[in-house]
């Protein structure tokens, strides 16, 4: 279940965030914000909430873990194909 966002999305630029660092850190860690900084007018990178990170993390994690299982069955159906084999297919000498 998805969970509802009581707080918001802030866009600014680098250069603004950078004259209100404490005020911007502060909004993302205790406010929940999420800030979208930009140059030029183009995002270039973001500030989130370390709640946001670790789900993030715990995604990739799983998706990881989903890989390698199919990885997994894939090798006990096919088998592995010899290093020696493989080089030649792929013309690598």
């Amino acid at each position: 279940m998805a969970r509802k966002r009581a707080s918001e999305n802030l866009k600014m630029s680098a250069a603004e965030a950078r004259g209100r660092f404490a005020e911007v850190i502060n909004r993302v860690a205790f406010g929940k914000d999420r800030v979208l900084l930009t140059r030029r007018n183009r995002a270039l990178a973001a500030m989130v909430p370390l709640e946001d990170v670790e789900l993030l993390e715990e995604l990739e994690e799983r998706a990881d873990l989903r890989a390698w299982r199919r990885a997994r069955e894939e090798v006990r159906r096919k088998g592995t194909i010899p290093w020696k084999q493989l080089k030649k297919q792929l013309d690598l000498g």
